[in-house]
């Protein structure tokens, strides 16, 4: 085998490593990046749930009807 066969054929091996390593992080980037989007949806739909209860929990009336159950709670037992 001659010195450029052998360049070649190294240089083909290094090419090869190369484009299989770069296609693996390619697929890996993307599974990373629907994990994100997955887990920012999710946060986004836990904020809303959040925004929810704060307003029921603030609304004057809530802790009213709370006084309420509790009264009735002790009536009952």
């Amino acid at each position: 085998m001659s010195f450029w066969t052998a360049v070649v054929v190294i240089v083909a091996i290094l090419a090869g490593t190369i484009i299989s390593t770069s296609k693996h992080k390619a697929k890996h980037n993307s599974a990373d990046n629907d994990k994100t989007n997955e887990l920012e949806k999710e946060i986004e739909a836990l904020k809303a749930r959040i925004v929810t209860l704060e307003k029921i929990v603030t609304d004057p009336g809530y802790d009213l009807k709370k006084q309420f159950k509790d009264l009735e709670d002790d009536r009952v037992a």
